[in-house]
Protein backbone atom coordinates (compact mmCIF):
# COMPACT_ATOMS: atom_id res chain seq x y z
CA UNK A 1 0.00 0.00 0.00
CA UNK A 2 1.19 3.36 -0.86
CA UNK A 3 1.68 6.01 1.87
CA UNK A 4 -0.63 8.26 -0.59
CA UNK A 5 -3.68 5.85 0.05
CA UNK A 6 -3.83 6.88 3.31
CA UNK A 7 -5.22 9.68 2.69
CA UNK A 8 -8.50 10.53 0.88
CA UNK A 9 -9.76 14.01 -1.06
CA UNK A 10 -10.95 15.66 1.94
CA UNK A 11 -7.82 15.20 3.69
CA UNK A 12 -5.97 16.98 0.50
CA UNK A 13 -8.30 19.92 0.81
CA UNK A 14 -8.18 20.75 4.41
CA UNK A 15 -3.82 20.22 4.30
CA UNK A 16 -4.01 22.66 1.08
CA UNK A 17 -6.09 25.32 3.52
CA UNK A 18 -3.22 24.69 6.33
CA UNK A 19 -0.20 25.47 3.27
CA UNK A 20 -2.19 28.48 2.91
CA UNK A 21 -2.72 29.94 6.52
CA UNK A 22 1.29 28.77 6.50
CA UNK A 23 1.84 31.25 4.05
CA UNK A 24 0.62 34.26 5.52
CA UNK A 25 3.37 33.86 8.21
CA UNK A 26 5.64 34.40 5.37
CA UNK A 27 7.35 38.04 5.85
CA UNK A 28 7.27 37.76 9.71
CA UNK A 29 8.45 34.36 10.81
CA UNK A 30 12.07 34.03 9.89
CA UNK A 31 14.49 32.33 11.28
CA UNK A 32 11.76 29.81 11.53
CA UNK A 33 9.44 27.97 9.46
CA UNK A 34 6.06 29.18 7.61
CA UNK A 35 3.61 26.54 9.60
CA UNK A 36 0.11 26.38 9.66
CA UNK A 37 -2.60 23.85 11.22
CA UNK A 38 -6.20 22.92 10.85
CA UNK A 39 -8.27 20.95 14.10
CA UNK A 40 -10.77 19.06 12.15
CA UNK A 41 -13.75 17.25 14.03
CA UNK A 42 -16.64 15.58 12.35
CA UNK A 43 -16.01 16.96 9.20
CA UNK A 44 -15.68 20.65 10.42
CA UNK A 45 -12.87 23.33 11.09
CA UNK A 46 -12.90 23.78 14.74
CA UNK A 47 -9.52 25.51 15.04
CA UNK A 48 -7.02 27.03 12.27
CA UNK A 49 -3.45 29.21 12.99
CA UNK A 50 -0.19 29.87 11.51
CA UNK A 51 2.77 30.49 13.30
CA UNK A 52 2.95 34.50 13.37
CA UNK A 53 6.48 35.32 14.50
CA UNK A 54 10.14 33.63 16.12
CA UNK A 55 9.28 33.74 19.71
CA UNK A 56 5.59 33.82 19.49
CA UNK A 57 2.99 30.50 20.07
CA UNK A 58 3.09 28.10 16.99
CA UNK A 59 0.36 27.03 14.79
CA UNK A 60 -0.88 24.39 16.31
CA UNK A 61 -0.94 26.61 19.98
CA UNK A 62 -3.04 28.73 18.00
CA UNK A 63 -5.72 26.09 16.18
CA UNK A 64 -6.27 24.19 19.46
CA UNK A 65 -6.72 27.47 21.85
CA UNK A 66 -9.64 27.99 18.84
CA UNK A 67 -10.99 24.65 19.06
CA UNK A 68 -11.03 23.98 22.72
CA UNK A 69 -12.83 21.56 24.02
CA UNK A 70 -13.50 20.44 20.28
CA UNK A 71 -9.55 19.58 19.96
CA UNK A 72 -10.17 15.97 21.71
CA UNK A 73 -11.35 13.31 19.53
CA UNK A 74 -10.35 15.55 16.63
CA UNK A 75 -8.14 15.55 13.41
CA UNK A 76 -4.98 17.90 13.35
CA UNK A 77 -3.23 19.08 9.79
CA UNK A 78 -0.14 20.56 10.17
CA UNK A 79 2.41 21.79 7.34
CA UNK A 80 5.65 20.77 9.51
CA UNK A 81 6.22 17.99 11.94
CA UNK A 82 5.07 19.51 15.49
CA UNK A 83 7.93 20.49 17.72
CA UNK A 84 9.01 18.32 20.16
CA UNK A 85 11.75 20.20 22.08
CA UNK A 86 11.53 23.40 24.69
CA UNK A 87 12.97 26.22 22.85
CA UNK A 88 11.22 30.11 22.58
CA UNK A 89 7.84 28.13 22.97
CA UNK A 90 6.97 24.36 24.45
CA UNK A 91 6.98 21.77 22.65
CA UNK A 92 4.27 21.37 20.22
CA UNK A 93 4.08 17.58 20.15
CA UNK A 94 3.08 17.65 24.05
CA UNK A 95 0.08 20.20 23.17
CA UNK A 96 -1.40 18.39 20.79
CA UNK A 97 -1.17 14.99 23.22
CA UNK A 98 -2.65 16.82 26.13
CA UNK A 99 -5.48 18.47 23.87
CA UNK A 100 -6.41 14.82 23.02
CA UNK A 101 -5.96 14.90 19.22
CA UNK A 102 -6.76 11.50 17.77
CA UNK A 103 -5.17 11.83 14.62
CA UNK A 104 -2.15 13.86 13.19
CA UNK A 105 -1.58 14.56 9.26
CA UNK A 106 1.73 15.84 8.53
CA UNK A 107 2.56 17.81 5.43
CA UNK A 108 6.29 16.15 6.18
CA UNK A 109 9.14 16.00 8.76
CA UNK A 110 11.23 18.83 9.46
CA UNK A 111 15.08 18.02 9.25
CA UNK A 112 15.69 20.78 12.01
CA UNK A 113 17.99 18.01 14.39
CA UNK A 114 16.22 19.31 16.97
CA UNK A 115 12.89 18.16 15.75
CA UNK A 116 13.97 15.43 12.72
CA UNK A 117 11.20 12.71 13.31
CA UNK A 118 11.19 13.14 17.37
CA UNK A 119 7.55 14.94 17.16
CA UNK A 120 6.13 12.19 15.19
CA UNK A 121 7.70 9.69 17.41
CA UNK A 122 6.61 10.99 20.44
CA UNK A 123 2.50 11.67 19.15
CA UNK A 124 2.67 7.50 18.19
CA UNK A 125 4.40 6.64 21.14
CA UNK A 126 1.10 8.46 22.91
CA UNK A 127 -1.04 6.55 20.72
CA UNK A 128 -2.11 9.50 18.09
CA UNK A 129 -2.25 8.09 14.71
CA UNK A 130 0.21 9.56 12.70
CA UNK A 131 0.10 9.93 8.61
CA UNK A 132 3.39 11.65 7.43
CA UNK A 133 3.72 13.15 3.37
CA UNK A 134 0.46 14.74 2.49
CA UNK A 135 0.93 17.37 -0.30
CA UNK A 136 5.20 17.00 0.49
CA UNK A 137 6.23 18.99 -2.15
CA UNK A 138 4.18 22.14 -1.93
CA UNK A 139 5.37 21.86 1.76
CA UNK A 140 8.75 21.88 0.57
CA UNK A 141 8.18 24.97 -1.63
CA UNK A 142 6.62 26.80 1.19
CA UNK A 143 9.45 26.63 3.40
CA UNK A 144 12.48 26.14 1.16
CA UNK A 145 14.80 28.90 2.13
CA UNK A 146 14.21 26.99 6.05
CA UNK A 147 15.44 23.55 4.48
CA UNK A 148 18.02 24.76 2.78
CA UNK A 149 19.68 26.11 5.40
CA UNK A 150 18.80 22.73 8.18
CA UNK A 151 20.40 20.74 5.45
CA UNK A 152 23.17 22.08 3.77
CA UNK A 153 24.07 25.28 6.23
CA UNK A 154 23.70 27.31 3.90
CA UNK A 155 21.31 30.19 3.11
CA UNK A 156 18.79 30.11 -0.32
CA UNK A 157 20.15 32.71 -2.37
CA UNK A 158 17.92 34.85 -5.09
CA UNK A 159 19.60 36.52 -7.41
CA UNK A 160 17.65 40.17 -8.60
CA UNK A 161 18.71 41.98 -11.57
CA UNK A 162 17.08 44.42 -13.39
CA UNK A 163 18.13 44.70 -17.27
CA UNK A 164 17.42 45.88 -21.08
CA UNK A 165 16.72 43.06 -23.36
CA UNK A 166 20.04 42.94 -24.27
CA UNK A 167 21.12 42.07 -21.10
CA UNK A 168 22.46 45.45 -20.06
CA UNK A 169 22.25 46.79 -16.32
CA UNK A 170 23.51 50.55 -16.98
CA UNK A 171 24.54 52.13 -19.47
CA UNK A 172 28.77 52.45 -19.78
CA UNK A 173 28.52 56.09 -17.72
CA UNK A 174 26.72 53.71 -14.85
CA UNK A 175 23.50 56.04 -15.64
CA UNK A 176 20.92 53.08 -14.59
CA UNK A 177 17.87 55.33 -13.13
CA UNK A 178 15.63 53.52 -14.27
CA UNK A 179 15.82 50.81 -16.74
CA UNK A 180 12.66 49.13 -15.11
CA UNK A 181 9.10 50.77 -14.47
CA UNK A 182 7.37 52.04 -11.04
CA UNK A 183 5.75 48.70 -11.15
CA UNK A 184 9.01 46.58 -11.31
CA UNK A 185 10.05 48.16 -8.56
CA UNK A 186 7.20 48.17 -6.30
CA UNK A 187 6.65 44.05 -7.14
CA UNK A 188 10.73 44.15 -5.87
CA UNK A 189 9.58 44.94 -2.53
CA UNK A 190 7.23 41.91 -1.48
CA UNK A 191 10.60 39.67 -2.16
CA UNK A 192 12.69 41.90 0.06
CA UNK A 193 9.68 41.38 2.44
CA UNK A 194 10.52 37.53 2.54
CA UNK A 195 13.78 37.72 2.80
CA UNK A 196 15.75 37.01 6.04
CA UNK A 197 18.54 39.34 4.35
CA UNK A 198 18.81 41.56 1.23
CA UNK A 199 22.96 41.65 0.35
CA UNK A 200 24.49 44.09 -1.72
CA UNK A 201 27.90 45.95 -2.10
CA UNK A 202 29.41 49.32 -0.86
CA UNK A 203 30.08 50.26 -4.58
CA UNK A 204 25.88 49.53 -5.07
CA UNK A 205 25.07 51.23 -2.23
CA UNK A 206 26.96 54.22 -2.64
CA UNK A 207 26.47 54.45 -6.41
CA UNK A 208 22.63 54.23 -6.24
CA UNK A 209 21.76 55.67 -2.41
CA UNK A 210 20.27 52.87 -1.87
CA UNK A 211 18.67 52.49 1.29
CA UNK A 212 17.61 48.62 0.37
CA UNK A 213 14.40 48.63 3.33
CA UNK A 214 10.93 47.01 2.54
CA UNK A 215 8.55 49.86 1.72
CA UNK A 216 5.57 49.35 2.97
CA UNK A 217 3.35 51.62 0.79
CA UNK A 218 4.54 49.93 -2.53
CA UNK A 219 3.74 46.56 -1.13
CA UNK A 220 0.33 44.55 -2.65
CA UNK A 221 -2.52 46.08 -1.08
CA UNK A 222 -3.68 42.74 0.47
CA UNK A 223 -0.02 42.58 1.97
CA UNK A 224 -0.48 46.27 3.39
CA UNK A 225 -4.00 45.68 4.88
CA UNK A 226 -2.57 42.62 6.70
CA UNK A 227 0.20 44.53 8.16
CA UNK A 228 0.46 47.98 9.81
CA UNK A 229 3.69 49.61 8.83
CA UNK A 230 5.23 48.75 12.23
CA UNK A 231 4.35 45.35 12.23
CA UNK A 232 6.53 45.10 8.60
CA UNK A 233 9.96 43.30 9.54
CA UNK A 234 13.22 44.77 7.91
CA UNK A 235 15.60 42.58 6.59
CA UNK A 236 19.00 42.43 7.73
CA UNK A 237 20.91 44.60 5.38
CA UNK A 238 24.63 42.45 4.87
CA UNK A 239 26.86 45.18 2.48
CA UNK A 240 30.18 44.01 1.05
CA UNK A 241 32.74 46.73 2.04
CA UNK A 242 36.22 45.31 1.60
CA UNK A 243 38.18 48.03 1.23
CA UNK A 244 36.68 50.10 4.14
CA UNK A 245 35.23 52.98 2.03
CA UNK A 246 31.82 53.01 3.56
CA UNK A 247 31.63 56.11 5.94
CA UNK A 248 28.40 56.07 7.61
CA UNK A 249 26.58 58.92 6.12
CA UNK A 250 25.32 56.98 3.22
CA UNK A 251 21.53 56.96 3.34
CA UNK A 252 21.52 53.25 3.86
CA UNK A 253 22.18 54.03 7.50
CA UNK A 254 19.44 56.57 7.89
CA UNK A 255 17.01 53.81 7.64
CA UNK A 256 15.65 51.92 11.11
CA UNK A 257 17.37 48.01 10.78
CA UNK A 258 20.15 46.05 11.26
CA UNK A 259 23.36 46.33 9.02
CA UNK A 260 26.20 44.02 8.66
CA UNK A 261 29.47 45.38 7.04
CA UNK A 262 31.32 42.54 5.38
CA UNK A 263 35.18 43.55 5.91
CA UNK A 264 38.82 42.32 5.19
CA UNK A 265 39.39 44.47 8.81
CA UNK A 266 37.80 44.54 12.23
CA UNK A 267 37.43 48.36 11.13
CA UNK A 268 33.80 49.50 12.69
CA UNK A 269 31.63 51.75 11.01
CA UNK A 270 29.90 55.00 13.10
CA UNK A 271 26.62 53.72 13.33
CA UNK A 272 24.64 52.66 16.54
CA UNK A 273 22.46 49.49 14.48
CA UNK A 274 26.05 48.54 12.55
CA UNK A 275 27.68 45.34 13.32
CA UNK A 276 31.09 44.28 11.34
CA UNK A 277 31.77 41.46 9.92
CA UNK A 278 35.97 39.78 9.33
CA UNK A 279 37.19 37.68 6.35
CA UNK A 280 40.15 37.10 7.57
CA UNK A 281 41.17 34.85 4.57
CA UNK A 282 44.21 36.12 2.83
CA UNK A 283 42.28 36.80 -0.57
CA UNK A 284 41.81 40.31 -1.45
CA UNK A 285 38.33 39.72 -2.25
CA UNK A 286 35.81 38.63 0.71
CA UNK A 287 34.57 34.60 0.46
CA UNK A 288 31.65 34.33 -0.66
CA UNK A 289 30.88 31.26 0.21
CA UNK A 290 32.50 30.97 3.46
CA UNK A 291 29.87 34.58 4.07
CA UNK A 292 27.11 32.81 3.21
CA UNK A 293 27.85 29.96 5.33
CA UNK A 294 28.02 32.92 8.35
CA UNK A 295 24.78 34.15 7.55
CA UNK A 296 23.60 30.60 7.80
CA UNK A 297 25.15 30.12 10.81
CA UNK A 298 23.37 33.26 12.36
CA UNK A 299 19.96 32.13 11.43
CA UNK A 300 19.54 33.77 8.07
CA UNK A 301 17.16 31.55 5.71
CA UNK A 302 17.42 33.40 2.68
CA UNK A 303 19.46 36.16 1.13
CA UNK A 304 18.04 38.45 -0.99
CA UNK A 305 20.97 39.70 -3.53
CA UNK A 306 20.70 43.78 -5.56
CA UNK A 307 24.23 44.13 -7.06
CA UNK A 308 26.47 45.06 -9.77
CA UNK A 309 27.68 42.79 -12.23
CA UNK A 310 30.55 41.80 -10.69
CA UNK A 311 28.76 40.29 -7.66
CA UNK A 312 26.31 38.65 -9.60
CA UNK A 313 29.07 36.83 -12.16
CA UNK A 314 30.96 35.66 -9.10
CA UNK A 315 28.25 34.06 -7.90
CA UNK A 316 26.88 32.56 -10.68
CA UNK A 317 30.81 31.01 -11.36
CA UNK A 318 30.97 29.85 -7.98
CA UNK A 319 27.63 28.31 -8.18
CA UNK A 320 25.84 30.08 -5.46
CA UNK A 321 22.48 31.58 -6.59
CA UNK A 322 19.36 28.65 -6.03
CA UNK A 323 17.16 31.58 -7.70
CA UNK A 324 17.31 33.70 -10.69
CA UNK A 325 14.44 36.96 -10.45
CA UNK A 326 15.08 39.12 -13.31
CA UNK A 327 13.07 41.86 -14.63
CA UNK A 328 14.27 42.86 -18.69
CA UNK A 329 12.70 46.05 -19.48
CA UNK A 330 11.50 46.62 -23.52
CA UNK A 331 14.76 48.88 -23.96
CA UNK A 332 18.05 48.59 -25.93
CA UNK A 333 21.20 49.62 -24.67
CA UNK A 334 24.01 48.83 -27.28
CA UNK A 335 26.71 47.11 -26.74
CA UNK A 336 28.39 49.60 -24.70
CA UNK A 337 26.28 49.07 -21.80
CA UNK A 338 27.23 47.28 -18.78
CA UNK A 339 26.62 43.22 -19.05
CA UNK A 340 24.25 41.92 -16.51
CA UNK A 341 26.66 39.74 -15.20
CA UNK A 342 30.70 39.30 -15.92
CA UNK A 343 31.76 35.79 -16.38
CA UNK A 344 35.33 36.31 -17.92
CA UNK A 345 36.21 32.20 -17.40
CA UNK A 346 33.17 31.05 -19.68
CA UNK A 347 35.00 29.91 -22.42
CA UNK A 348 33.04 27.62 -23.93
CA UNK A 349 29.34 27.13 -24.23
CA UNK A 350 28.93 23.50 -22.90
CA UNK A 351 30.26 25.11 -19.42
CA UNK A 352 27.48 27.86 -19.81
CA UNK A 353 25.11 27.58 -16.57
CA UNK A 354 21.90 26.07 -18.06
CA UNK A 355 18.66 27.39 -16.10
CA UNK A 356 15.18 26.22 -16.22
CA UNK A 357 12.26 28.77 -16.33
CA UNK A 358 9.90 28.69 -13.35
CA UNK A 359 7.39 31.48 -14.12
CA UNK A 360 7.29 34.40 -16.81
CA UNK A 361 4.70 37.54 -16.05
CA UNK A 362 4.51 40.72 -17.13
CA UNK A 363 4.90 43.34 -14.58
CA UNK A 364 3.59 46.41 -15.52
CA UNK A 365 5.67 46.99 -19.10
CA UNK A 366 7.98 44.80 -17.76
CA UNK A 367 8.92 40.94 -18.09
CA UNK A 368 9.58 39.39 -14.49
CA UNK A 369 11.45 36.08 -15.43
CA UNK A 370 12.17 33.62 -12.54
CA UNK A 371 14.43 30.82 -13.06
CA UNK A 372 16.00 27.80 -11.31
CA UNK A 373 19.58 26.24 -12.10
Amino acid sequence: MSHLSRFNDTDQQYMYQAIELAKLGSMTTTPNPNVGCLIVKDHHIVGQGYHIKAGQPHAEVYALRQAGNQARGATAYVTLEPCSHYGRTPPCANALIDAGITRVVVAMQDPNPHVCGQGIARLRQSGIRVDVGLCGQEAETLNRAFLKRMRTGMPYIQLKLAASLDGKIAMASGESKWITSTTARQDVQQFRAQASAILSTRATVQADNASLTVRHAELPTAIQQRYLVDDVRQPIRVIIDSQNKLTGQEPLFEQAGEIWVVRKQALAVNHRDCQIIVDSSTSAHIDLRWLLQQLAEKQINSVWIEAGSHLAGALIEQDLVDEFIIYYAPKLLGHNAIDMCVLPNLQKLALAPTLTFQSVQMIGPDLRCILHK
